[in-house]
């Protein structure tokens, strides 16, 4: 079976859709509800529990719309992903001097900015077959 550039295009979405998804697993671990303002207001056990919580909906909006059946929300939907991993790694650099900070290399690396760098790839690309 021959790959096309759209599968290539397709793999790389997914790729930094993952790192995504697996970086919230390390969240919980690291304790990054405690670098959210609003959760500090809640003991640290009770934090964790609305993070999660609060992801759930959040996924299912999300896998809803980059399986939409329609092309335009599927491709809008991967643009804001692809936007969404820079400016979380923004938001992590920013943040990399919290007291409360506690993400570690290499796994910092490859999920968080290795996310933005694929979400980088992935527009660049999006924007070039939207040219063509």
């Amino acid at each position: 079976m021959k790959t096309t550039h759209s599968d290539w295009k397709h793999i790389l979405f997914y790729f930094g859709l993952s790192l995504l998804v697996c970086h919230e697993l390390d969240a919980v671990a690291r304790h990054e509800w405690r670098l959210i303002p609003g959760f500090n207001l809640f003991a640290d056990h009770q934090a964790q529990l609305v993070f999660v919580i609060a992801h759930i909906p959040l996924f299912v909006a999300l896998f809803w719309l980059v399986g939409h059946r329609s092309p335009v929300v599927r491709r809008r939907t991967q643009f804001a992903v692809d936007g969404f991993l820079l400016v979380h790694a923004m938001l992590h650099f920013v943040l990399s001097g919290h007291k409360n900070y506690d993400f570690e290399l290499p796994l910092e690396l490859l999920l968080i900015y290795g996310g933005a760098v694929t979400g980088l790839l992935h527009l660049f690309v999006l924007r070039r077959s939207h040219a063509d």
